[in-house]
């Protein structure tokens, strides 16, 4: 069974910058794509740091203050020299967030939820290839319930566990799925249920079949 990754639901169209691009372009570039960040590469497409507004802000942040404060520990200090960059060097956050292109969905969104930001940037074989955010991930519920109940039927009944047609039956409502029926073995009824889950667009999972034998008795 198909599991969907990170490369099915990426913008792959993504806006770069390099190391060297000065910081009028990247406001430019920011303001005009109406974009929140960018991510610096290197020449070999790898990258190397992401550049944010609020990255961009430290200068306007720091406007008159004409020198670096003596003590203003590591925080202070950072705003102050990003505040005084020209370029995406000295702007950019060296620390970025990626995830390889067939990462399953599912790992994509514990790794947004656990780092709380906003976006994770998508390699293949350490290139950058794609973007993939919050609204990428939410967009796979949006699945009709049809669509879902058809793919449980097919990959999960049909092409997997191979059962009889009449044996089983799918519903779906709003994402929450309700599996009913009669399948031999207890093993495939908790196969059938963690399959499911697997499902684009499925948000819930209520297995309500029985089995004939079970294959799971010590």
């Amino acid at each position: 069974m198909d599991v969907l990754t990170v490369g099915a639901v990426m913008t792959k169209d993504v806006f770069t910058v390099s190391p060297d691009t000065e910081f009028k372009d990247i406001a430019t570039l920011l303001t005009r794509e109406k974009i929140s960040a960018v991510p610096v590469v290197d020449r070999h497409g790898s990258p190397v740091g992401v550049v944010s507004e609020a990255d961009l802000l430290h200068k306007e942040e720091c406007v008159g203050d004409g020198a670096p404060p003596r003590i203003a520990g590591r925080r202070g200090r950072q705003r102050w020299r990003k505040a005084a960059a020209r370029c995406a060097r000295d702007l950019m956050t060296s620390s970025v967030l990626t995830v390889d292109i067939e990462v399953p969905v599912p790992a994509a969104a514990r790794t947004l939820a656990v780092s709380g930001v906003r976006r994770l940037f998508v390699l293949a074989e350490g290139k950058l290839v794609g973007v993939v955010s919050r609204r990428d991930l939410l967009g796979v519920f949006l699945r009709p319930d049809d669509e879902v109940r058809a793919e449980i039927e097919d990959e999960v009944f049909r092409r997997v566990l191979r059962t009889e047609p009449g044996n089983h039956s799918v519903t779906v409502d709003n994402g929450v799925v309700t599996l009913l029926g009669l399948l031999d073995r207890k093993s495939a009824v908790a196969g059938a249920g963690q399959l499911t889950e697997l499902v684009p667009g499925v948000l819930e999972v209520r297995n309500r079949m029985d089995y004939v034998w079970n294959d799971e008795r010590a």
